[in-house]
């Protein structure tokens, strides 16, 4: 278990900052062969509220500041300059033990881009087989999955509204899916997740765990990463606070960055690595002016339907009825199923906004349950939602400090819906999941439509709700972009364009966002970034 922090000036080989989805990976595989020593620093704390472990539990984290950094983005201009709430997981396992559970990896077409951008290795065939080396999928290994890692994949317990909604995509001309992660998506079904017997697996519980009695790994948590270290270009360890004071641990191989999309360009820029006017701004000394530290922040912009249901057989009925409740429980405790495995996506579709597309450019989260938003109390009456995501935004922003101050959060730029194209295609996505929803199958479930109401109708008027309600779909990335060229800022090897002994390894290091949800993405690069560091060190 986590323990007490280093000496100061301790040495370790490998210093790894942030124990998220990419973090834990790389502690467990750095440290398997007994050779390495790692140290593991972790802002947040253990990841011991039980709340984490109950799949449903993420309503409860949502805005919980003891597990989450609960940041937000400056006003959106085109979001009617609402700040967008942004929760990242701070605990160990980061965002995996506070997410909504899906396990997804894209088209095979996302990553062939990778490669034609320039990163050799980053291609669909490339990174399958590392995504199949973290998985331990429920339905067996074939030529897609695997049975021998520590993540747990497996899928929810059928729904009568999910089964509903899903027949409904059918009428609507879609294909029922059972497999959406072999390289193709375009269909409807249910989400495959990320749990073990009705409890979250996150990568603390999948990788982290084991490695934890390993002599050869330190783990500290509430460990405030403040600036690296660096001699010349080349990192050389990592100053951080810890129970109160400011400690120094040096790194005799290799710093790498796992803090996320958020915190990793913030802590580069904190160090030095950045853009120089704003490091001077700050009164911070330039080591490297790297405008793209920082830059090319994509995310996915999250639209919400609320339907009201004719049949109490929704989350809401079961939360808001005593008995229900209940019985709930004690389902979950007794059985591991029921609501409380509900995640935050129950069934899916993925379909074009135009048929011109080669592949799906909207995913749906259909979701037996219903809230204003995410975090707040359910309906008192029965409903369900079903949300668009447009999967490969044209929008564009970026991280920045505020401050040479490590515990002010950076100002977050995410220009949502700052393309004609994004703004097209979520009208779009609107209109062909209102479809969906109305289509002869649900109609034993559907009530009406709640939100936004089949008032709205108009192009425009679809587009002023979209302002009023967009909001994230918690899925940052792109802001220490991988390329072979000095616009990118590291390598196909994750390696620091201009550095020496610096990695990230995360979300941030992805050069376009993918057409799914990020965590198994995030989980793959951490298994193929260890490879490349343990080959690597094999050389030396």
């Amino acid at each position: 278990m986590p323990g007490k922090g280093p000496e100061p000036n301790a040495v370790f080989d490998y210093i790894i900052v942030g124990a998220g989805s990419a973090g834990c990976v790389l502690a467990n595989r750095l440290t398997e062969s007994g050779r390495y020593r790692v140290l593991l620093l972790e802002a947040g704390g253990a990841d011991r509220n039980p709340w984490i472990h109950i799949p449903i539990g993420y309503g409860k984290l949502f805005k919980d500041r003891r597990v989450n950094w609960m940041y937000e983005t400056e006003p959106e201009p085109e979001l009617n300059h609402r700040r967008i709430f942004q929760p990242r997981g701070k605990v160990l396992g980061g965002s995996s033990s506070i997410n909504g559970l899906i396990y997804l990896r894209g088209q095979r077409q996302d990553w062939d881009l990778w490669r034609q951008l320039g990163n050799p290795g980053w291609s669909f065939d490339d990174v399958l087989p590392y995504f199949k080396k973290s998985e331990n999928h429920v339905r067996g290994a074939d030529a897609f999955h695997g049975t021998g890692g520590g993540l747990a994949v497996s899928y929810p317990h059928r729904h009568t509204l999910c089964d509903a909604f899903i027949r409904a995509g059918v009428e609507t001309g879609l294909t029922q899916r059972e497999e959406f992660n072999a390289g193709e998506q375009e269909g409807v079904g249910y989400f495959p997740m990320t749990m073990r017997n009705g409890r979250r697996c996150s990568a603390a519980v999948a990788f982290l765990r084991p490695a934890m009695k390993r002599p050869n790994l330190t783990i500290v948590t509430n460990a405030l990463a403040r600036k690296i270290l660096f001699e010349g270009k080349r990192a050389v360890g990592v100053q951080f606070g810890h129970a109160g004071q400011i400690t120094e641990a040096r790194a005799a191989r290799e710093v790498i960055l796992s803090g996320g999309a958020i915190n990793s360009p913030q802590l580069l820029q904190l160090s030095g690595w950045g853009p120089a006017d704003l490091l001077q701004q700050h009164g911070i000394p330039v080591i490297e002016d790297a405008p793209s530290v920082g830059g090319n922040l994509q995310d996915h912009l999250q639209v919400r339907m609320v339907f009201k249901c004719r049949q109490k057989i929704t989350v809401n009925d079961e939360y808001h009825h005593l008995g229900r409740r209940v019985a709930a429980g004690l389902d979950y405790f007794l059985y591991r199923r029921g609501a409380l495995t509900t995640a935050a996506g129950y069934a899916t579709a993925f379909f074009k906004t135009d048929p011109r597309y080669e592949t799906p450019d909207c995913e749906v989260h259909f979701i037996p349950f219903s809230t204003d938003k995410m975090g707040d109390a359910l309906h008192r009456f029965s409903g369900f939602t079903a949300s668009v995501c447009q999967l490969r935004p044209e929008s564009r922003g970026q991280i920045r400090i505020k401050s040479a101050d490590p515990t002010m959060p950076p100002e977050i730029r995410v220009n949502y819906l700052s393309t004609e194209t994004d703004r097209r295609v979520n009208v779009a996505a609107l209109r062909i999941l209102r479809r969906i929803v109305h289509a002869p199958a649900m109609a034993d479930y559907l009530l009406t439509e709640y939100e936004p109401g089949t008032d709205i109708e108009g192009d425009d008027d679809l587009l002023a709700y979209c302002r009023a309600r967009g909001t994230t779909i918690y899925h940052p990335v792109g802001t220490c972009a991988m390329g072979p060229h000095s616009g990118a800022v590291v390598s196909p090897e994750l390696k620091l364009h201009g550095a020496e002994s610096l990695r990230v390894v995360d979300g941030s290091i992805m050069p376009r966002l993918i057409s799914a949800n990020t965590n198994a993405s995030i989980i793959m690069i951490g298994e193929k970034a260890a490879d490349m560091i343990l080959n690597e060190a094999r050389t030396r």
